[in-house]
């Protein structure tokens, strides 16, 4: 259930001051890290002003208490321990608002091998066997398609093969 300011909190969150929001700020980030531009947006969000918002959490990136890096790092090794592949983390991070080199240096960084993710999920997911028809493999393809990884990754976990190093 997604909870939202009662309209009276609204306006005292307008006029509260830069020490407020980054109190609201650092209530936040007690419970995970965010990125800077979804740590933004929720502030403006529950109505604090932009100017406010947008010295606060530059005060936080200045002191090291909000780090880009360490988000992404902890989000790519979060969603890679779930079986997520490396198309879906970008999709997720950029719905966050974070894109471009960064996401690239957080994936590699992370040290996965997407392949036998992939092998990985799939056998979870359908047993150790491979698919025994065209129509078995294409609902596993579609399974790791939506987990998020690429049609070459696809193609090995459903491969011969695949029994190989269990």
């Amino acid at each position: 259930m997604r909870r939202f300011p009662r309209p009276e909190s609204r306006a005292k969150a307008a006029e509260a001051d830069e020490r407020a929001v980054r109190a609201a700020a650092l209530a936040l980030l007690a419970g995970r890290d965010f990125g800077r531009r979804e740590l933004t947006n929720r502030l403006l969000r529950r109505g604090y002003p932009a100017a406010h918002v947008e010295a606060a959490v530059a005060a936080l990136v200045a002191q090291k208490l909000l780090s880009e890096e360490r988000f992404l790092g902890g989000f790519v090794g979060q969603h890679a321990a779930k079986g997520h592949g490396p198309q879906r983390i970008r999709a997720e991070l950029r719905e966050r608002g974070v894109e471009g080199e960064a996401v690239e240096e957080a994936l590699e960084a992370a040290g996965v091998n997407w392949l036998e993710a992939a092998r990985v999920a799939r056998r979870k997911r359908f047993g150790t066997e491979p698919p025994a028809d065209y129509r078995a493999r294409a609902k596993q393809a579609r399974f790791l398609q939506y987990r998020g990884f690429s049609p070459e990754q696809i193609r090995a976990a459903l491969g011969p093969g695949d029994d190989i190093d269990q």
